[in-house]
């Protein structure tokens, strides 16, 4: 399971209109395939705590929590999540038609032999849960660039 994963979108919108749409956390069940409500425990900031509900598309929901480690407006948001250490972020950088946005999972300490048995057990193995989490990731990506396009 690699430690890394990654998809990008270039959006003809400048980064604070895209920003605007990210960092809205309580719309990202509207981009995510895989969340159906993150809630902040506060204003949105670094060291903010949130309270998640997570679907596998037909087949499972479940709460996790995380907390904002980056949150730095119209450049990045970051949250690591509380049960498994993984880190899930969202980088904005400017281009010349607007603003390229980058989605990343990156665990820094690699899988734990848990969670990968769980992967395994639940969720088809590795290489199939990362392929739809990638889709998925292309999926928020595409959702969120037609957000901040309008």
């Amino acid at each position: 399971m690699p430690n890394t994963l990654e998809a990008t979108v270039d959006i003809s919108a400048s980064p604070e209109q895209v920003w605007q749409v990210l960092s809205d956390l309580k719309r990202m069940p509207e981009f995510s395939p895989t969340t159906k409500r993150m809630i902040p425990l506060g204003t949105p900031a670094a060291g903010t705590w949130t309270i998640n509900i997570n679907r596998v598309e037909g087949k499972y929901v479940y709460p996790t929590t995380s907390r904002i480690v980056r949150y730095e407006p119209n450049r990045e948001f970051a949250f690591r999540m509380n049960e498994n250490g993984v880190v899930w972020s969202y980088t904005l950088e400017p281009i010349e038609t607007g603003t390229k946005l980058v989605e990343r999972r990156d665990i820094p300490n690699g899988v734990r032999r848990p969670v990968r048995m769980l992967i395994n057990a639940f969720l088809g193995g590795e290489q199939q849960f990362e392929a739809e989490l990638v889709r998925g990731m292309n999926e928020t990506l595409e959702r969120i660039k037609a957000t901040a396009e309008r």
